[in-house]
């Protein structure tokens, strides 16, 4: 039977080209740390078991890079529409398509254009008070979200009424931030709301509750199903950073 060694020398350079693949996915993506060990230490055979399992899987995360090509092109055929045809309509979708490209700038013109005092959704409401807060602007955000949540409390899954917690508590508006984020996590088990929910206790010196927060969102790695683990990497990573940062319990 052949070893290790010489089936990578057999494949060599190709093997060598799928461990490069495997490590930048990785890095990219970075699922559980025995996977490296994998990689390096089994050599090519390795990083086509981490191929198949964790690459192929995130190709479904990928659509959105795939669709990139026919959004800009959808964008560049509104950019020309809207100078004959100004409508909200038209300005909201273009507004959509830059918030999916995350110019949260020129998102933000085009929700400007698209609320008008005939016309408007609530959408662009809630779209351009999410690119205020990526923008750094938490406190022109709270309006947008405010007139959100009045209207329809649960908008996107309670999503709403966190992100206006946290525009609050990015504002200094502490307990009005902590009311809200009481109100949505009683339905809502978004990893993002706990996160920020957490990141506000913190501020207060309450160390103890933000881990408890924090290790909300960890727990919750034992029963997800394996594609939505890999949607909620990036919280798993924010709330293994903040456990090493707060104090031990």
């Amino acid at each position: 039977m052949m070893g290790l060694g010489a089936l990578s020398h057999l494949f060599y350079p190709w093997g060598l080209l799928l461990q490069l693949l495997a490590i930048v996915h990785f890095i990219r993506r970075r699922p559980d740390t025995y996977w490296l060990y994998v990689i390096l230490f089994i050599g090519p055979i390795g990083a086509a078991i981490y191929i198949i399992a964790e690459v192929v899987p995130d190709l479904g995360l990928m659509r959105s890079s795939f669709k990139a090509f026919p959004r800009r092109k959808r964008i560049k055929q509104l950019l020309v529409m809207v100078k004959d045809n100004p409508s909200p309509g038209n300005f909201e979708e273009l507004g959509d398509l830059y918030f999916e490209e995350k110019d949260y700038a020129l998102a933000k013109e085009s929700f400007d254009r698209s609320i008008t005092p005939r016309s408007y959704t609530l959408d662009s409401y809630y779209r351009r008070g999410l690119c205020l807060i990526e923008l750094g602007q938490p406190s022109d955000a709270i309006s947008d979200l405010e007139k959100v949540v009045s209207e329809e409390p649960g908008y996107d899954f309670q999503r709403a009424t966190g992100m206006l917690a946290h525009a609050y508590a990015l504002t200094g508006e502490k307990q009005r931030a902590e009311t809200l984020f009481l109100r949505a996590t009683e339905t809502s088990t978004s990893s993002e709301t706990y996160i920020h929910y957490a990141e506000l206790l913190h501020s207060e010196g309450r160390d103890a509750e933000a881990r408890a927060w924090a290790q909300k969102v960890l727990d919750k790695k034992a029963t997800l199903p394996g594609y939505l683990k890999r949607r909620e990497r990036p919280w798993f990573r924010s709330a293994n950073q903040m456990l090493k940062q707060l104090p031990a319990a």
